[in-house]
């Protein structure tokens, strides 16, 4: 039963860009088969992100490369711009 957790929220500029984050973000599966989970969901503008891990060395590097990809995707709107309606 995993014990440790962590959360992040991100909060967006705007809630269709927190859902662009989140389709780019959720399909990325953890780097391990068991010992953790990660949940995504959206509200309003902000990406929430759960983690619950067995062992902190899991929680850890799930965050870190999470953390890694979220850089990525917000550079990639920034070049990109506002997306257009």
């Amino acid at each position: 039963m995993p014990s440790l957790r962590g959360e992040l929220k991100i909060p967006f500029p705007s809630s269709t860009l927190a859902k662009i984050a989140l389709g780019s973000l959720a399909p990325d599966p953890e780097p391990r088969k068991g010992g953790i989970t990660k949940e995504l969901n959206v509200t309003d503008n902000i990406l929430h992100v759960q983690w619950r891990a067995e062992e902190a060395r899991i929680l850890r590097v799930s965050i870190n490369s999470f953390l890694e990809h979220l850089s990525l995707v917000v550079e990639t709107m920034d070049l990109f711009g506002p997306p257009v309606a």
